[in-house]
C-alpha cells in the first residue's frame, strides 16, 4: 500500500491541505461528496473538520453532502439521482468554497454533475479517484489519484491521504 500511496503523492496531498486551510482561513467551506464507501468518507472528513481530528482548534466549516436524506430524497425523486449533489452545490456553494469530490471509478454521474456545478459557481474542486485519466481527474483543481488494483485498495489509500490532510490542516489551526 505503501508504493501506492506514493504513486497519489506526497505533493498532491500537501496542496490539498494548503488549498484547504486557504479556504478555510478565508471563511470558506469545503463541501464533501461521494457515493457508499465515498459518502461515508466525506462524512468522515466532515467531522474531523467540524469537530477535531487530534488537537483542539476552532471549528472547521465542513458540509458532507449525502447527510441530509429529506434533500437527497426529494432532489432524486424530483429530478433524477444524478442530481442529489449539483442540486446541492447550486443552493450552498459560494466563489472561494471547495468542493470535495470522492469517486473510486471517476465516473461517477451524480459527482460528475457536482463538480459541473462547482465550476459554474467558481468553486475549487479536489477529487479523490481510484482510476487515473478518468473524467473526474481531468476536471479537479487537485486531484489525488490512489490508482490501485481494487476499489477496497483506493479506498483504504484514500483514508490514509485524508487522514494526513485533516492533520495537516489542523495543525495550522491549533492554538489559533
Amino acid at each position: 500500500m505503501t508504493a501506492e500511496f506514493e504513486q497519489g503523492g506526497f505533493e498532491t496531498v500537501a496542496a490539498v491541505a494548503e488549498a484547504i486551510t486557504e479556504t478555510l482561513r478565508q471563511d470558506g467551506t469545503i463541501y464533501l461528496c461521494g457515493n457508499g464507501g465515498s459518502a461515508a468518507d466525506a462524512q468522515h472528513i466532515a467531522g474531523e473538520l467540524v469537530g477535531r481530528f487530534r488537537r483542539e482548534r476552532k471549528a472547521l466549516a465542513a458540509v458532507a453532502l449525502s447527510t441530509d436524506t429529506s434533500v437527497l430524497t426529494c432532489i432524486a425523486n424530483d429530478y433524477a439521482y444524478e442530481k442529489v449533489f449539483a442540486r446541492q452545490v447550486e443552493a450552498l456553494v459560494r466563489k472561494g468554497d471547495i468542493l470535495w469530490a470522492f469517486s473510486t471509478s471517476g465516473t461517477s454521474a451524480n459527482v460528475i454533475a457536482a463538480v459541473e456545478a462547482a465550476k459554474e459557481k467558481d468553486a475549487r474542486v479536489i477529487a479523490f479517484t481510484g482510476r487515473s485519466k478518468s473524467k473526474l481527474e481531468q476536471m479537479a483543481d487537485i486531484c489525488f489519484c490512489a490508482d490501485a488494483d481494487s476499489t477496497a485498495r483506493s479506498q483504504e489509500i484514500h483514508q490514509l491521504a485524508y487522514h494526513i490532510i485533516c492533520d495537516l490542516v489542523e495543525r495550522s489551526f491549533a492554538n489559533s
